[in-house]
């Protein structure tokens, strides 16, 4: 059959592939075999590719040098001043043993270009991509209230499995259940053991508290390797607990640093929780004590000035008669402003009798 005119086939009649796959003795570990012999040519291809690079830098060099030195020869040959003769005659030896160099490195570049060509076909380099162009739809950044809704379905439906995680020790143990529950492997069961933390410690559960704690920087350290590994977490938590379980004394430190941040953090945050509890708890039994004015019948209570005879206004709030006797110990005005914050807080509930002998005094006053 004819292969039709203006094809010529000779260029693909001796292609060296490489043996990376070849049929191999089966007391061999032929998967681990054919890694290395991947990762051996992977190197000298390296090797090759940096000393043409250099090549081709050292050969770029050398001819800026060479430039600089013409230039500076025909500046000395425009002036022609006395004295300088032995100067032109330095550049001029310069510029001839820079030529030299130059037909070198050129000769070196040659020589490299034609051993590219002669380089054996591999499955690395049998094929390249001419161009590559891929159009993906971006996925939108999710909203604030999105991230907060997506944590909390996450948290409700998986909150047995995150508590178990929590009690966990043994690196073993810890590697194990993740590996049956991969979906843990991620940011919202972070955040999920650094809550319970603070829930722990709010109840005073202190040994509870530092074991999750314990199993939050576990999970921060997966993470914190998926990131700098740029891989999905889910693919390198068996790579922590390997790393951590034969770790040198530096990662250890470092993890057992930021597991006492973390508590220490926990501690913090709890305290803050029970104090912004306990003025919520006093905001609420200060809003029922209030009085039909809306003053806090404490607050008025402790307001109230002291006198310097054998009654006070601590001991006359419940009698009219005995408020009159102190009142002659003070200014009218005074007295009225006290005996109305006792009222608006409830303090002193005067009966009718009382109010309108408080009237009749009024209009006496006005009178």
């Amino acid at each position: 059959m004819s292969t039709g005119p203006g094809v010529d086939y000779s260029a693909w009649d001796h292609i060296d592939v490489s043996d990376d796959e070849d049929v191999t003795c089966p007391f061999v570990d032929t998967p681990s075999l054919f890694r290395m012999r991947h990762r051996l040519r992977l190197e000298k291809m390296a090797d090759f590719q940096q000393r043409g690079e250099d090549l081709e830098k050292n050969f770029a060099e050398c001819k800026s040098l060479l430039e600089k030195a013409h230039g500076r020869v025909k500046e000395l040959e425009e002036v022609k001043k006395e004295g300088q003769e032995d100067e032109l005659k330095k550049v001029q030896a310069e510029v001839r043993k820079l030529k030299k160099d130059e037909k070198t490195f050129q000769a070196m570049v040659e020589q490299y270009h034609r051993e590219e060509k002669k380089l054996p076909w591999n499955v690395d380099t049998i094929s390249k991509e001419g161009f590559s162009k891929s159009v993906l739809n971006t996925k939108l950044a999710e909203t604030e209230e999105e991230k907060v809704e997506k944590n909390k379905a996450f948290v409700q439906k998986y909150t047995k499995e995150i508590k178990h995680f929590g009690m966990l020790r043994r690196w073993d143990d810890s590697q194990k259940y993740l590996s049956d529950q991969p979906h843990l492997v991620c940011e919202e069961t972070a955040n999920c053991l650094v809550v319970m933390c603070i829930d722990f410690e709010i109840d005073e559960k202190h040994a509870l508290m530092e074991q999750v704690a314990h199993q939050a920087i576990v999970m921060r350290f997966i993470l914190d390797l998926a990131q700098t590994l740029q891989v999905d977490p889910r693919g390198c938590f068996r790579q922590f607990f390997s790393k951590i379980k034969t770790a040198d004394k530096p990662y250890q430190d470092a993890f057992n640093h930021e597991l006492e941040l973390l508590k220490e953090r926990v501690r913090r945050c709890a305290q803050i929780r029970m104090e912004d509890a306990m003025k919520e708890v006093e905001r609420e039994e200060k809003q029922k004590r209030l009085g039909p004015g809306g003053l806090d019948p404490l607050e008025v209570y402790e307001s109230l000035p002291k006198v310097t005879t054998v009654l006070d206004w601590h001991k006359c709030h419940q009698n009219i008669s005995m408020y009159k006797m102190v009142s002659l110990c003070f200014l009218l005005q005074e007295g009225k402003y006290h005996l109305k914050r006792c009222v608006d807080s409830g303090l002193w509930v005067p009966d009718s009798g009382e109010v309108g002998e408080e009237d009749d005094d009024e209009e006496d006053d006005s009178s």
